[in-house]
C-alpha cells in the first residue's frame, strides 16, 4: 500500500455485519446457501499454503521486490508460474506479462502479471471481474539497521498475493466455471503510486467499459484475528460484499466499512486506478500496523488462519461479482 500522511497506527475495529459462527461439533461452515461445489474449491485455500506463498514472495532472495528491479522480476515469475499450474491462460496478447517504464527510484522496467479465465456463459463472458494484488514492496534500505536492509513486505503485500494465488487455484476447482470472465492481476510499482495499475487502465487486455467490477486485496493477515475491512466504491458493490459476509457466519469474520477515514486508503492502492475510471471497486485490507513499511514485516509475524479466512470470503465476494444475476453496476 502507497505511503499516505496521517498516522499509522492500528486502531480497534468497529464493524458492521458481525459473522460469527462455529457449528457445536467444532466443523466450521460456510452457510447454507454455499452450495458444495464452491465450498469444496473454499476449503483448498489453506492456511498452510498461503503461508508457504508469504514466506516465497517476502524471503530475502526477493530483495524486497523493489521496483524496478530483479526481486520484482523473480515475484512475476514466482507468480507467472503459479497462474500457469492453477490452469489460468495468459492475458497480454498470448503472454503473462505487461511490461512499463518506471523512473523513481531509478528508470527500468516493471511489470504486471496478468491470467484470465474465461467465463461459462456467452453472453456475460465479454464482461470482466478484475481481482488483484500488487506484488511489489519497498526493496531495499539505503543502509541496513542491526544488519537487515531488506524491506521484505510479508503483510505488505506478501499476503494479497498470495491469496490471489490461493484463488486462482481455488477456480480450477470448480466444476462448473464463473458466468463472467475473471481477470487475475499481480500489480508491479504499486508503491510507486499506482503506476503498474494506471498502466494496465490506460493498456486494457479487456475493455475498461465491460469491466464491472475490481476486487484488490491489499495486507490480509495482521491486526485482529477476526475482523477484516471491505472499503468500496459505492453502498452498491458494498453491498455484494456485505450480504456474502453475513451469509458465512463460519468464516468467523467481523466485516465492515472503512474504519481508518483519516487515512484515505480507497485511494492508497491498485483499485483507486479502476475507480477513477469508472469501475466499481472493493479494497480488502486488515489496515496498518506498527510494521508498516519497515524491516519487522516479516513472515514469521502474519496469521496464516486469519488470512485463510479472509482468502475465502474473498472467493465467495469473487463469485457474486462474476453473475450477472448478483451483481451489475448500477
Amino acid at each position: 500500500m502507497i505511503r499516505g500522511a496521517g498516522a499509522l497506527v492500528a486502531v480497534g475495529l468497529a464493524f458492521v455485519a458481525p459473522a460469527l459462527f462455529v457449528s457445536c461439533d467444532g466443523e466450521s461452515s460456510f452457510g447454507p446457501d454455499v452450495d458444495a461445489d464452491v465450498e469444496r474449491a473454499a476449503r483448498s485455500i489453506t492456511a498452510a499454503e498461503l503461508r508457504a506463498h508469504v514466506e516465497a514472495v517476502a524471503h530475502d532472495s526477493m530483495l524486497g521486490r523493489g521496483t524496478p528491479g530483479p526481486g520484482l522480476d523473480a515475484a512475476g515469475r514466482y507468480v507467472r508460474e503459479r497462474f500457469e499450474e492453477a490452469g489460468l491462460s495468459p492475458a497480454i496478447d498470448g503472454a503473462w506479462e505487461q511490461t512499463f517504464e518506471v523512473f523513481f527510484p531509478s528508470q527500468g522496467t516493471a511489470l504486471n502479471v496478468v491470467g484470465v479465465i474465461e467465463g461459462s456463459d456467452p453472453a456475460a463472458r465479454d464482461e470482466y471481474v478484475i481481482v488483484s494484488a500488487h506484488m511489489d514492496h519497498l526493496g531495499l534500505a539505503s543502509r541496513p539497521i542491526d544488519g537487515d536492509s531488506i524491506f521484505n513486505g510479508a503483510d505488505d503485500n506478501g499476503s494479497g498475493t498470495s491469496a490471489l494465488l490461493e484463488l486462482a487455484e481455488a477456480l480450477g476447482e470448480l466444476d462448473h466455471r464463473p458466468r463472467r470472465s475473471i481477470v487475475f492481476a499481480a500489480f508491479g510499482a504499486e508503491e510507486q503510486g499506482l503506476i503498474g495499475s494506471s498502466w494496465y487502465v490506460s493498456q486494457p487486455p479487456f475493455p475498461i467499459e465491460t469491466t464491472v467490477a475490481v476486487l484488490n486485496m491489499d495486507m490480509l493477515s495482521r491486526n485482529s484475528p477476526d475482523t477484516i475491512a471491505i472499503l468500496r466504491s459505492s453502498a452498491a458493490i458494498g453491498s455484494v460484499a456485505d450480504a456474502v459476509a453475513t451469509r458465512s457466519p463460519g468464516l468467523g469474520l467481523t466485516v465492515g466499512a472503512d474504519p481508518w477515514p483519516s487515512e484515505n486508503l480507497i485511494r492508497r492502492s491498485d483499485q483507486w486506478s479502476f475507480i477513477r475510471s469508472g469501475v466499481e471497486g472493493l479494497l480488502m485490507t486488515s489496515g496498518l500496523h506498527a510494521d508498516y513499511h519497515g524491516r519487522h514485516d516479516e513472515a514469521d509475524r502474519i496469521d496464516p488462519d486469519k488470512l485463510e479466512r479472509v482468502a475465502r470470503l474473498a472467493l465467495l465476494i469473487l463469485l457474486d461479482l462474476a453473475d450477472p444475476a448478483v451483481w451489475s453496476p448500477p
